[in-house]
């Protein structure tokens, strides 16, 4: 048997399988938590940046500033180290969780997961901020003439507005963010790099030939490869179609051709 085909056959064996499907699905859940998170954490940063312009609130703003571009502007994989080093973890989670193996594994999930929001939610919030800056201005003056006041505005209709807006940009963003969950395999945590990483590392074990082959590298992280391009293709045809949507949307309405009588 060719060292090639004794590196495929690791992609039979159901117990790698499944322990590399596990890591697709922390990536995914990574993922979700770190967008969602991001979209809380990053429109209140958006509203702040946006709106604390007079007295007293002008720290909020100068801070949410600071916040924004401190992590938008520097490399994930250093508050990743960061997070590792430094970040509290709950008494809470000093167990087994999630089907990790120990304790130790949900601190360096959850350390990790902390460090990815800390940078989604200052993209997320310049994205956010776009979406806010192209709702027209007319629009809190109708919310004021209905009798709203300024939540009641931002909450009902700017908002709602602004979210519409970005769909197609925030949905991009987790693509990347979605890609950027790999950079947690650098500490260790369970997702699908650094699960990819451990078979690689003991792929003598599972090929049958005793020796880790050239041809390993090739078809575990060509796997990965597969897995991350499947997620986020699906993701940007998603994206593509809700453009096109939005475009067609907008069309102005064709010109009703006048005949003489």
């Amino acid at each position: 048997m060719s060292t090639f085909q004794a590196s495929l056959s690791m992609l039979t064996n159901t117990a790698i399988l499944q322990y590399l499907l596990k890591g697709v699905l922390f990536t995914l859940i990574i993922s979700v938590i770190a967008v969602g998170f991001g979209i809380l954490i990053g429109s209140v940063l958006a509203l702040v940046r946006n709106y604390c312009n007079s007295g007293k609130n002008k720290i909020f703003r100068i801070l949410a500033t600071v916040y924004i571009e401190v992590f938008r502007n520097t490399p994930l994989l250093l508050w990743i180290f960061i997070c590792l080093v430094f970040c509290p973890t709950p008494s809470f989670l000093n167990r087994k969780m999630f089907g990790l193996g120990s304790a130790a594994d949900v601190k360096l999930l959850f350390k990790g997961a902390v460090a990815l929001i800390l940078f989604t939610s200052s993209v997320i919030a310049e994205i956010v901020r776009g979406g806010l800056n192209s709702v027209a201005e007319g629009q809190f003056e109708a919310g004021r003439s209905q009798g709203f006041h300024t939540v009641q505005i931002m909450i009902y209709i700017v908002l709602p507005q602004a979210y519409r807006n970005i769909i197609p940009t925030l949905l991009s963003q987790v693509i990347t963010t979605i890609k950027d969950s790999s950079y947690l395999a650098n500490v260790a945590v369970i997702e699908l790099m650094a699960r990819t990483k451990q078979i690689m590392s003991s792929a003598n074990r599972y090929n049958g030939t005793g020796v880790i082959n050239v041809s390993d590298v090739f078809v575990l992280f060509g796997f990965a490869c597969v897995i991350y391009f499947a997620i986020n293709f699906t993701l940007s045809c998603v994206v593509r179609r809700m453009q096109k949507r939005m475009k067609e949307g907008v069309k102005p309405p064709a010109d009703v051709v006048m005949t003489e009588s």
